[in-house]
């Protein structure tokens, strides 16, 4: 139990360790009638105080704020929600000096992959070198799928998958020459 005499800032860890058990008992309420009205729906609990404060952090910050307070943050579990009842998912693309993460939706096909990268991707397309990350990390490089048999060429009818890294061939579409 604190003393009376708190400082300021104890009595602002005791209105803050308040604020979190009212939170709780009311996500308790909030779970019960979302079980009730819409069985096996998704409930994220979300602090967006606590987001807040995270954003103005490094990565060694955030790390160790959150290791010290036992929580975590709940952005990663609202976008994997959000990719999933949207429908979507990502590939990879990876070149010298950039790695880039692209959203489709699921089902999407190579060529129209390519095509949110650049239009001429799609027009032109050719093929996709398709290598799934898990087999890149694993293998620790290109060279090492392609040597374990595990990079492959797919055409137009390829659905990309979650996660794919690919790289696409493709024709720039030639412009017809003024006479």
């Amino acid at each position: 139990m604190k003393s009376v005499d708190a400082n300021k800032m104890e009595w602002k860890d005791i209105t803050c360790e308040l604020c979190q058990v009212e939170f709780v008992l009311r996500l308790i309420k909030i779970k019960e009638w979302v079980d009730k009205h819409d069985p096996g729906a998704l409930v994220i609990p979300f602090s967006g105080a606590l987001e807040l404060k995270l954003q103005d952090m490094s990565a060694e910050e955030k790390q160790k704020y959150l290791e010290e307070n036992m929580t975590q943050s709940a952005l990663p579990k609202i976008i994997k929600a959000g990719y999933a009842a949207l429908q979507l998912e990502y590939f990879f693309t990876a070149g010298p000096d950039e790695v880039r993460a692209w959203t489709i939706r699921k089902g999407t096909k190579a060529p129209q992959a390519a095509g949110k990268i650049h239009t001429d991707f799609e027009k032109g397309f050719i093929m996709a070198e398709v290598m799934k990350y898990e087999d890149f990390k694993e293998g620790g490089s290109e060279a090492a799928v392609k040597a374990a048999g595990k990079y492959r060429q797919q055409g137009r009818n390829y659905v990309v998958e979650d996660g794919d890294i690919i790289f696409f061939k493709f024709n720039t579409p030639q412009q017809p020459k003024k006479k």
